[in-house]
């Protein structure tokens, strides 16, 4: 398979794009001012311990504490008394049926030694997002481009996907005569066929960072970043820069010559494959990927067939709603549904790694009466999904037509991450109507004059609901009759659609109450 990667630096972002076979994969999108948390160490303190939650929070310097459930809590140093069994990792070499049974009882009440004020190591695991701290774990890990090394742990692990026996074998062997007690080391799968030298050199360099760490731990006091991870580009091509891929682009001098003395270091047969873009014409403009990324940011996604995609993220889930479209098939209705919605399962598999959409998802696929079909639909999207290094967990479709998955969240979306909230519709998609506007200054005024006496009034609306009061002359005279108030319109264009404001002109013109976004729970 044909893989390349391409990243482009802006004023504005880094991104990182991952194309597979011509079709684009996986973006990444970092701000420049605002650098990624996901890997960073931080040296915190315990906020506050709720054992109802099970978890605590973490003072990490962030504008948020920092969640930390006690299941992510692996260090044996911050839990209470129990059985060497239950404390063993959860990513160990044993796991008997019988251990991991007596590990899930424990989780289901685990008892932690934290109390407030004390410090602790923690790696952030999950981006803040949406009002919500970092998701942080007790169990450090520091990558390295061979190996990465897990501190206050004992095991060794080799990627699933070094398949090979004899090669497991021989890795395994190396670690073990490199590693000390207390101290757990995980191969990667870039490790496959390196010489032993390359793999002492990755773990010195792994234990050297693990000092410094711990150096300026303790050199530190309070809340404090102890390590921070690669930016995303460096960390993009140290964790996925296999031997498959073909090609690296770069339009930035200072990352390409960057990369390309990392690769010297760590992988020099693989350094010709960098490349550095120069020409004029931005980089992901000439590969096409910025007409990809353009409609991402839409919720329609057409296929080949003609039938498309409705891709709809809210706040509790992400829906996505299969549709024939424009397809005319020549066969029944049963076999033209199972052809779309095996169509869409390539699709949605694809855009849910694009688009970094995670939480819990939800897919209505075309109805289909054969219970035969609708196994082929579930097993057909799981194969799919393999291919997203996410991890996810997908159930049957339901009775209802309905398939529910989970995928698991480490970044912002694509879409938060290059959009906005709209200040007008504050992220509903839509505003409110005209005529409702008028009713709601109906009901402001009703309730202003049962207090006051007010005989004139001045109203400033946007231009455009202006020019409709305006024209609308009925509503108005009866907004005055009612109201016994003489009211002039003005437009203003700092005013929302769906805002208005009254002042008096008693004394002037003074503001009595700009209702916009604040008040409109009330007017309801």
């Amino acid at each position: 398979m044909k893989k390349e990667i391409f990243i482009s630096e802006s004023m504005g972002e880094s991104r990182i794009a991952i194309v597979e076979e011509g079709s684009l994969v996986e973006v990444y999108v970092e701000k420049q001012d605002r650098h990624r948390m996901v890997g960073n160490i931080y040296k915190g303190q315990v906020e506050n311990v709720l054992p109802g939650m099970q978890a605590a929070f973490i003072d990490i310097g962030y504008d948020i504490n920092a969640f930390l459930p006690f299941s992510e809590i692996e260090n044996s140093a911050y839990l209470a008394d129990v059985d060497e069994e239950d404390r063993r990792p959860s990513n160990s070499r044993n796991k008997k049926n019988g251990q991991q049974k007596n590990r899930k009882k424990f989780q289901d009440n685990i008892d932690v030694e934290l109390k407030s004020g004390q410090d602790i190591f923690v790696q952030v695991i999950k981006e803040a997002f949406a009002g919500k701290g970092p998701r942080v774990t007790t169990e450090i890990a520091l990558p390295g481009r061979l190996l990465v090394l897990v501190p206050n742990a004992n095991y060794i692990g080799i990627s699933k996907k070094i398949w090979d026996k004899y090669e497991r074998r021989r890795l395994k062997k190396i670690v073990s005569s490199l590693k000390e007690k207390g101290v757990g080391v995980i191969v990667r799968t870039v490790a496959e066929g390196k010489s032993e030298e390359l793999i002492k050199n990755d773990f010195s360099i792994l234990v050297e960072n693990w000092k410094k760490l711990q150096n300026k731990s303790d050199r530190s006091k309070g809340p404090t970043l102890v390590y921070e991870d690669l930016e995303t580009a460096s960390s993009v091509i140290r964790d996925l820069f296999t031997p498959d891929i073909n090609k690296i682009a770069i339009d930035s001098k200072k990352l390409y010559r960057k990369l390309q003395g990392y690769l010297e270091d760590v992988s020099p047969n693989m350094a010709n494959r960098l490349e550095h873009y120069k020409l004029k014409k931005p980089l992901f403009e000439s590969m096409g990927i910025e007409t990809e990324l353009d409609k991402l940011l839409r919720p329609k996604v057409w296929l080949k067939s003609g039938a498309y995609l409705i891709i709809e993220k809210t706040e509790a889930m992400v829906v996505v709603d299969v549709n024939s479209g424009r397809f005319v098939g020549k066969k029944n209705h049963e076999e033209n549904s199972l052809k779309i919605n095996l169509d869409a399962c390539k699709e949605v598999a694809r855009q849910l790694r694009l688009r970094d959409l995670s939480g819990l998802v939800v897919i209505d696929f075309i109805d289909m009466r054969e219970e035969a079909n609708r196994r082929k639909i579930y097993y057909e999207l799981r194969k799919e999904l393999k291919k997203d290094r996410a991890k996810v967990a997908v159930s049957p479709i339901s009775d209802f037509g309905l398939l529910e998955m989970t995928r698991q969240r480490i970044r912002l979306s694509l879409l938060d991450s290059m959009s906005e909230e709209c200040p007008t519709c504050h992220g509903a998609g839509r505003i409110m109507s005209r005529e409702t506007l008028v009713t709601r200054i109906d009901y402001w005024l009703r309730r202003y004059k049962s207090k006051h006496r007010s005989l004139k009034l001045k109203l400033e609306l946007h231009p455009e609901i202006a020019h409709f009061m305006k024209d609308n002359k009925k509503a108005l005279r009866g907004l005055m009759w009612q109201n016994f108030t003489y009211i002039t319109i003005e437009g203003n264009p700092e005013i929302a659609r769906d805002e208005f404001r009254f002042l008096s002109t008693k004394n002037g013109y003074k503001e009595i109450e700009h209702v916009g976004v604040e008040h409109k729970n009330e007017l309801a």
